[in-house]
């Protein structure tokens, strides 16, 4: 893209900065400067942010998401007459736990152009200090608001063997750590990411079993906000992970955790550590 070609017709989805402007792209300031509408989150942030960039901005419309579905029209309506639309949320990739994603599916099913135009995620931020090394990941959006919800979640949590990746407010994150700390094998490491790009950006990787100690000398910083990641459960590689989980369950009972996988090691041919990892888990939460 340069900037003496014009853009085509279509919805432009702008990644825009957590909070450092030196993260902006030029690929997404010549977006700005080129079309004739912004759809945005909240014209007031998206307003500060072009004027911050020294660029005037055009014809801003609000998309929330109370509203995306009413609104999404109206862009539609911009895009059929020729015009170039650019969306951005507040802060980093939209529709990633933002608004966005109804509107690109109108637009979409309209027949016309979407067209990614990527930068700062949040997701991707967080996950790139974890030095979690699993390929796989989950994104989770947002930790859930009641209190049976989280606990349930959290519970979910312990057994995923995927990287969990979740967002979480201020008001609730010492809860979320606390929950954490009982409900995951301690040494789950967890990766808790505050003001990610900003000027009081904290990162932390922190093992469970140091969790709640770590949560309270640290209570005064839970201001902000939040990405924080679970790194995945150690996997039972075998066909016969879920016999050896069960088998574990029973054992526990009776025999101490390293007794447990030895036994049950032998049983089903699993590895010894894998098993003895999943045998603390399992003793942890019982």
């Amino acid at each position: 893209m340069t900037t003496d070609a014009p853009l085509e017709a279509g919805l432009y989805v702008v990644a825009t900065p957590l909070g450092n402007l030196g993260d902006v792209t030029a690929r997404s300031l010549i977006v700005f400067r080129s079309v004739q509408c912004i759809a945005c989150e909240d014209t007031r942030v998206t307003r500060d942010l072009l004027r911050l960039l020294a660029i005037e901005p055009p014809h801003l419309i609000s998309v929330r998401e109370h509203n995306e579905r009413e609104a999404s029209e109206g862009v539609i309506a911009r895009i059929a007459a020729g015009e170039a639309v650019a969306y951005a949320s507040d802060a980093g990739t939209p529709a990633i736990s933002d608004p966005g994603a109804r509107l690109v599916d109108a637009v979409r099913a309209a027949g016309h152009a979407v067209v990614p135009v990527p930068g700062v995620s949040a997701v991707t931020a967080a996950l790139s200090v974890s030095g979690f090394s699993d390929t796989a990941f989950v994104f989770l959006g947002f930790a859930p608001n009641s209190g049976s919800s989280l606990t349930s979640w959290a519970n979910e949590l312990s057994d995923r063997v995927e990287t969990a990746v979740f967002f979480d407010s201020p008001h609730r994150v010492e809860k979320t750590l606390q929950l954490l700390a009982r409900q995951l094998a301690p040494n789950r490491r967890v990766l808790i990411a505050r003001e990610l790009t900003k000027k009081f950006e904290s990162i932390h990787v922190v093992p469970a079993g140091d969790l709640a100690e770590w949560t309270v000398a640290h209570a005064d910083k839970m201001r902000g906000e939040f990405v924080l990641a679970v790194e995945g459960a150690p996997k039972a590689a075998s066909k016969s992970s879920v016999d050896a989980k069960q088998m574990l369950t029973v054992l526990l009972d009776e025999l101490p955790p390293a007794k447990a996988a030895k036994l049950t090691a032998k049983l089903t041919g699993e590895s010894r550590e894998v098993l003895y990892e999943l045998a603390e888990s399992l003793k942890t939460r019982k």
